[in-house]
């Protein structure tokens, strides 16, 4: 039956692709010896380590301890107890509740055996009943069955740990001391994974490191650069090093889907979601925070679909994602929204601030400051309208808060804080006194300066449709796209002004724009403005300081803009949503096309990150005061570029020329040698040369076509 099945399976693939099976002898293909076809695994070194610990089978049983005594007459009103609080959880096999009775008094001996359908039902029920209070004499004590194998293999006596020599790491940075300042990226293609230099300068990408089957899903750098991360289905893990890529730790978890670096690279957390037993069930959600340095596991998390679903905006089974939120600036907090409370929990112990969660009625979003301790939180009117909307500003740890504004007539909220923590912008839709429509406003937190100010923003057409919004990364300008497709308006403004130092005010308006995606360069100044998807990948470069245009330009299909992390460079990608035209562009900053790729199968472009700069801002500024003085060592270099590729060029059309002038002369060596051919094919007539001996003479040819012959009556 199954062979049957994986035929059909065949024919249907061979159909789609309009491939006749008929025309192939299966039998003459030969595929690669072994079982792996020649496709090293990376788990190779997992099956041939002898110490490594091999599952028993026994994962879906747990032992529960300190159980009543009891006697035999009892035995079924506990066991009544007992499956009624563990059939909760998950369901328990038929025969799958044993309680162990003392041969001689015909008592329990305070423990029993509960088996479940699956090993994540077992784990959940240690989870939620160790620490169970049944009664004052009586707390449960769970364990996992496997759990009492490794108990058992603890030596008796203490013996020291055995000594390792230390053995220096790897440089896990030496790709930022690339003598070209060059930046790497990543990109995924068919079974393939590379990962590249820009090497803007000679209009080509370099490879640095290729590998097939490297993930089972996608790849994911950590948000300095450190480290990029694969995922499968034994887990995830990470990847680095000083001149390639080697394996440094891998993180154990079943069926991982998603996972999410801390931003100061400390943590991985991992995501899966698993089928539960009953169908009527919601998905089990499993969530583990990987230390990523040690692989070791901080803290887990464990429960139904339902508890991870609240806020956010949307991940797998309806789990927002991420799950969990870090802030405080240095991996020292993160925070996770509940119904009516955010938990908000320290790296520290890996435990809830204070022990308990901040409450907060109907809370809908929360979102943290990039730099600072700081939650901002949106909660929506509540009674119908006689208790407003508001947005709080809180400070963690202590919960103290620091700000709040109530708003009115509120039919969504979204928060926007810009990179340096300076700003927080929040945009409010409203209904009209009617009911039947919204208008769009913005109130402006100006964090950093005293009593955090309030300004209210409303645009010249307050009926205008927001259709995106960004912040200038650690500058005071912003850009919102508002009004109706297919060409609307995009509007700059700035926190400051040379007038109004505290007032925001509006730079300039770009009428009838075909954007729907705003793009700004990570140093600021410049803007990319993209219309992607329906827009069929316009872009427009833009210089916010001049308020001018650099360039416009076309990426057919465009489905993804990304400007490296120093802002001279922007990629711009048609990855497999469309099946045509995939690849990547590599632009200038000011929007000039250096170099196209086109790569089949095109699933992922990720510019690598940068760590901050070590130079403080006074330095950086000194830099750019002189950056004549700097920039000269690189404009020689520049130059010898620019003339290398002008001599390849030269010489490329040196070689054509060559080749086209011996094509040539090879053709005049068979012509002559074929002249006395062609002459006695005319009768001895002159060659080719004596064209003028020839007359061209007209001659009138007559053909009947038909011939009709009519009698008379």
């Amino acid at each position: 039956m199954g062979d049957v099945l994986i035929m059909n399976e065949i024919d249907a693939t061979a159909n789609r692709l309009g491939i006749d099976l008929l025309q192939f002898d299966l039998d003459s293909i030969q595929l690669p010896p072994s079982e792996d076809f020649g496709i090293i695994s990376d788990d190779e070194d997992v099956y041939e380590d002898d110490d490594q610990e091999v599952e028993s089978g026994f994962g879906n049983i747990i032992v529960v301890d300190n159980l009543p005594v009891v006697p035999k007459e009892k035995f079924e009103k506990l066991e009544g107890v007992i499956r009624k609080i563990y059939s909760q959880i998950g369901v328990i096999k038929e025969d799958g509740l044993w309680m162990p009775v003392d041969p001689e008094t015909q008592k329990s001996l305070g423990y029993c055996f509960i088996e479940y359908n699956t090993p994540q039902e077992a784990e959940l029920a240690k989870e939620k009943t160790n620490g169970y209070k049944l009664d004052r004499a009586h707390i449960f004590a769970v364990n996992m069955f496997d759990d009492f194998d490794k108990f058992m293999k603890v030596p008796d006596e203490w013996a020291p740990p055995e000594h390792k020599p230390y053995t220096p790491g790897e440089n896990l940075q030496k790709w930022l001391t690339d003598e070209k300042a060059r930046d790497q990226f990543v990109i995924r293609s068919g079974t393939d994974t590379e990962v590249l230099w820009n090497d803007a300068r000679h209009l080509k990408p370099e490879p640095v490191y290729k590998r097939s089957y490297w993930t089972e899903s996608f790849v994911q750098w950590s948000p300095l650069g450190t480290y990029l991360a694969t995922v499968h289905r034994q887990g995830a893990a990470v990847w680095g090093g000083a001149n390639t890529f080697n394996r440094l730790m891998r993180y154990a978890h079943p069926q991982v889907k998603l996972i999410d670096f801390s931003p100061g690279e400390k943590y991985l957390v991992t995501y899966s979601s698993h089928e539960p037993s009953n169908p009527r069930d919601a998905n089990r959600v499993v969530i583990n925070i990987f230390d990523v340095r040690t692989g070791k596991v901080m803290r887990d998390f464990k429960g139904s679909a339902d508890e991870f679903a609240v806020g956010g905006t949307g991940g797998v089974a309806g789990v927002s994602w991420p799950v969990f939120r870090w802030g405080g600036g240095k991996d020292k907090y993160f925070a996770k929204l509940g119904k009516n409370m955010i938990s908000v929990y320290e790296t520290e112990s890996f435990t809830l601030i204070d022990k308990k969660s901040l409450k907060v009625e109907n809370v809908m979003d929360f979102s943290w400051s990039p730099t600072d301790p700081i939650i901002s939180l949106f909660v929506p009117e509540l009674g119908g309208g006689n208790q407003p909307a508001r947005v709080s500003l809180v400070q963690i740890p202590s919960k103290d808060e620091l700000r709040q504004k109530n708003l009115f007539s509120v039919s969504d909220c979204k928060m926007y804080w810009q990179s340096s923590g300076d700003y927080l912008a929040v945009k409010v839709d409203r209904y009209t006194k009617t009911k039947k429509s919204t208008y769009t406003g913005f109130e402006l937190f100006r964090i950093k300066e005293r009593d955090i100010p309030i300004e209210v923003l409303e645009l010249d057409n307050k009926n205008d449709k927001i259709i995106a919004f960004a912040w200038e990364p650690k500058g005071h300008r912003f850009a919102v796209i508002h009004g109706d497709s297919p060409r609307p308006d995009i509007s700059f403004y700035s926190m400051r002004t040379a007038q109004h130092a505290g007032r925001v005010s509006k730079l300039t308006t770009l009428k009838g724009k075909q954007a729907n995606a705003l793009f700004w360069s990570p140093s600021g100044r410049f803007i990319v403005l993209a219309g992607l998807k329906g827009f069929n990948g316009q872009l427009e470069f833009y210089n916010v300081d001049e308020l001018e245009t650099m360039a416009t330009a076309e990426h057919f299909m465009a489905t993804d803009v990304e400007w490296d992390p120093t802002g001279r460079y922007v990629a711009t990608a048609v990855t497999s949503v469309h099946e045509m035209e995939n690849g990547f562009n590599i632009w200038s900053f000011n929007g000039k096309l250096l170099y196209r790729t086109l790569k089949d199968h095109f699933f992922q472009f990720l510019w690598r990150p940068r760590p901050p700069s070590f130079l403080t801002p006074e330095k950086e500024e000194e830099i750019a005061k002189n950056l004549k003085k700097y920039s000269k060592k690189y404009e020689a270099e520049d130059q010898d570029v620019s003339m290398q590729l002008s001599e390849q060029e030269r010489e490329k059309r040196r070689s054509l020329k060559n080749e086209w002038e011996k094509k040539i002369s090879e053709w005049k060596r068979l012509h002559e040698e074929e002249k006395m051919e062609r002459q006695m094919l005319r009768d001895g007539e002159a060659s080719d040369d004596e064209e003028e001996e020839y007359e061209a003479k007209e001659v009138e040819v007559e053909e009947v076509l038909d011939v009709t012959e009519e009698v008379e009556e």
